[in-house]
């Protein structure tokens, strides 16, 4: 075999895009701690950020050192990725949980802090796995703010963070009446059909960042879910 017909048969190897069996079990680890990251979490940040978000607010950076560490060390890079992309979700939900949960109105701005950097770095092409991560479970946050202002449950959002422990239950079966209307039931199969589309479309990628999107997505309806079990239990 000639040495250009070698050349041209590795390179004709490495565009076809044969699934391995490592790569598999990748995607699904990045889906796994995707949509871990998204659902977990949440319930442990909850009551440090509400009774010490200074706390909370420090731990930012311990994940920030974290995900340099195994971007360093670890020899699956994306581990460190997705732990930065998480920081970012980490840091909103300090900042807003600890010290503007009475006001929905600036929810989803907080929320979207990490999203100049994310774009900036994708548009780099530096950690796609943690940027597309933090963008999944950017757009879940969205789509549930949109579903609370398009049905008036802003007020008892605000009601709820404001309200003494015995009332919080009479104010989440007020919010549940008003969502077992036509109008806030269309709405909600709208939202979960459109947010199980996405997550179904970023899995048919090969890319495991768009497993980290996807895992990140769908891992939303999970959480809304158990709020909503929560709710229905108080």
């Amino acid at each position: 075999m000639t040495s250009s017909s070698k050349y041209s048969s590795k390179a004709s190897d490495s565009l076809i895009p044969i699934p391995t069996l490592k790569r598999d079990n990748q995607a699904w680890w990045v889906f796994g701690v995707a949509s871990f990251l998204v659902s977990v979490p949440v319930f442990f940040q909850a009551p440090i950020v509400r009774v010490f978000p200074v706390v909370s607010l420090i731990m930012t950076l311990g994940l920030v050192l974290l995900a340099s560490f195994l971007q360093l060390r670890w020899p699956d890079r994306w581990w460190g990725d997705i732990t930065i992309g998480f920081s970012w979700s980490w840091l909103a939900g300090s900042i807003y949980w600890g010290w503007f949960r009475w006001e929905p109105l600036v929810h989803l701005p907080i929320e979207a802090i990490g999203l100049p950097f994310a774009l900036f770095f994708l548009w780099r092409g530096w950690g796609k796995v943690g940027n597309f991560f933090y963008l999944g479970s950017l757009l879940g946050t969205v789509v549930t703010d949109i579903y609370f202002y398009l049905n008036g449950l802003i007020p008892f959002w605000r009601d709820i963070m404001t309200a003494e422990p015995d009332a919080v239950s009479g104010i989440f079966k007020s919010a549940l009446v008003q969502m077992q209307t036509p109008w806030g039931f269309s709405w909600a199969v709208v939202f979960v059909c459109f947010l199980i589309g996405i997550s179904l479309i970023a899995l048919q990628k090969s890319e495991l960042h768009w497993w980290a999107f996807g895992g990140a997505v769908l891992s939303t309806l999970v959480v809304d879910s158990l709020f909503w079990i929560a709710a229905c239990l108080v």
